[in-house]
């Protein structure tokens, strides 16, 4: 017999999120039922490889990336060299093996949604 309960809608706020800031990158994650949503903000003249690099001890970001751009403009180079630029209203998926940064004078913002880090799971 199947069961009739539906599941509980959760809710989050990002702005009472403390931001865990890197350099020019600051994120905010909420965790519901096991997906994080993060926005994440690139403040003009930020760089994962200048910010986070670092941080996160590896040569490029390794993790994958699943989201939509709501400000601004982010370049990503991958490591086979193949680049993308993405603006508001784009939607991403970046694999592990990138760098990115912001380009011209408005922060980017994005939010990102993942199971952990790994976005075909």
């Amino acid at each position: 017999m199947r069961s009739t309960a539906s599941p509980a809608m959760q809710k989050a706020d990002l702005d009472a999120v403390t931001p865990d800031v890197h350099g020019l990158i600051s994120k905010q994650t909420a965790t519901l039922d096991g997906v994080d949503v993060t926005r994440v903000r690139f403040d003009p003249g930020a760089r994962w490889s200048n910010d986070l690099k670092s941080y996160a001890g590896t040569q490029s970001c390794e993790l994958p990336h699943v989201g939509l751009v709501l400000s601004g403009r982010l370049h990503v180079v991958m490591d086979d060299g193949s680049e993308e630029e993405f603006g508001a209203n784009d939607v991403m998926l970046l694999p592990p093996g990138h760098d990115a940064w912001t380009v011209g004078d408005e922060a980017c913002v994005f939010v990102e949604f993942s199971r952990g880090n790994d976005y075909y799971g």
